[in-house]
């Protein structure tokens, strides 16, 4: 690997010569990213940074998103001719809320070949196979008290699949929120906040924890960062943001250290996952007497749906080819397909496949910049085939940029220490 202060310096100078150019050439910075600039100027070039956020479980467990994600990475491996592409490969940041932030740590978390743990099929056969232990983390309503005595299914679950890995291990910035009971505030786990310091370090396998933890039960899931000196106790993800786009896009937009030419939603590619609408009473009519964890959903289904339409706003014109969102809203939930039908022989889970498969052949109901909401033109799968085609472009485009699109910021394993690489 080149030294990284090479890259540094190699930074350093492009950016002298941009200001030198500006201030004392009287170069137009306006047209950095022209595609014809006036001759004899310096044209600095960069891509635009990919974005993965995933929503908290909604209606489908995770299924709808798990199933997109899938979809997604086939058809990356189809268009880049590569059949070891991962999501990985193709995204800069990954945000996760609830069952999404599981799906993240699977798909973002560094295995022992160097490549992601899970492939997304494999990470959706994980959330099918594990579906139970992951909604009911709890031992007869309490948490981490009783754990230190007898583990919950969930936490063996996680301790086998990330073992020892931490915040630090994950191949790109990752983002996961969860509720703080002792602050009373939202924590968001940060690879960028670990690679700082030890103090907001934690093992990938409490991330996941905390971040499913049942906002209804007894009493929320007590952990502590490596160091040991950073304590929190954690309720759901969803509490905290049930939609993490947002937070993933103010993350990127402020983290000048990482990205440091990106200036705004134009220089964003994002891809925001859902999980199907909250649905209380199961998939077509709602219950008239929700329960208490049916309330915790429903807040969290209308806060995810005003952060796409607040992120849908923001990108304006250019949503139609930097923001996608992939969600199953409702339009359709008057109509029951026979086979998503709760009298139907098949188990609850293949029901919640076969729901999700359906909600991708779906068209969304889209906001409109002032002129309120429309159908959309494509389909959710239609829609992911055609940002994968975006994400190859881009992953292209970055091959002839002058300037390196993102600068990982890298730590030596189990240390504090962070020197930065190009990526």
């Amino acid at each position: 690997m080149a030294d990284p202060s090479i890259d540094v310096d190699k930074l350093s100078y492009e950016i002298f010569s941009i200001l030198e150019a500006n201030f004392l050439f009287g170069y137009d910075t306006r047209k950095l990213n022209s595609t014809s600039p006036p001759a004899g100027t310096l044209k600095p070039s960069v891509g635009k940074v990919r974005i993965l956020s995933i929503d908290s479980a909604g209606a489908t467990d995770g299924l709808l998103a798990a199933k997109s994600l899938s979809l997604l990475e086939a058809s990356l491996r189809n268009r880049s001719a590569d059949p070891d592409a991962r999501i990985a490969d193709f995204f800069d940041v990954a945000a996760g809320s609830g069952v999404g932030g599981i799906l993240a740590a699977l798909l973002f978390t560094r295995g022992k070949n160097g490549r992601p743990l899970f492939t997304a099929g494999d990470a959706m056969k994980f959330l099918l196979e594990n579906r139970r232990r992951i909604s009911s983390p709890s031992v007869n309503g309490r948490f981490r008290r009783i754990f230190r005595l007898r583990e919950s299914k969930a936490e063996r679950l996680y301790r086998k699949t990330f073992s020892e890995c931490t915040l630090k291990d994950t191949l790109k910035p990752l983002l996961v929120p969860c509720y703080d009971v002792l602050t009373g505030a939202p924590f968001l786990f940060s690879r960028a906040d670990a690679l700082e310091t030890d103090g907001y370090d934690f093992k990938m396998r409490d991330v996941c924890l905390a971040t499913c933890a049942d906002a209804t039960a007894v009493e929320a899931v007590e952990m502590r960062s490596v160091d040991g000196k950073t304590k929190i106790a954690a309720v759901d993800g969803g509490v905290a943001t049930s939609n993490p786009t947002a937070a993933a896009i103010t993350h990127v937009l402020n983290n000048k250290q990482e990205f440091p030419f990106c200036r705004g939603v134009e220089d964003l590619l994002v891809v925001s996952l859902g999980n199907g609408e909250s649905d209380s009473g199961g998939f077509g009519r709602r219950s008239m007497t929700p329960g208490p964890g049916d309330f915790v959903r429903i807040a969290g289904a209308g806060v995810s749906d005003m952060v796409d339409q607040a992120v849908s706003m923001a990108f304006g014109e250019s949503r139609k080819s930097n923001y996608i969102r992939i969600q199953a809203n409702g339009f359709n939930s008057g109509r029951r397909s026979p086979m998503v039908s709760k009298s139907s022989n098949a188990s609850e889970t293949q029901r919640l496949v076969a729901v999700a498969e359906e909600m991708l052949t779906e068209r969304n109901v889209e906001s409109i910049l002032f002129r309120g909401k429309k159908m959309a033109e494509r389909t959710n799968a239609d829609k992911l085939d055609s940002f994968a085609a975006e994400l190859i472009k881009e992953k292209e485009r970055r091959k002839l940029c002058v300037f390196p699109t993102v600068l990982l910021k890298q730590a030596t394993p189990r240390t504090s220490s962070a020197t930065m690489s190009s990526c």
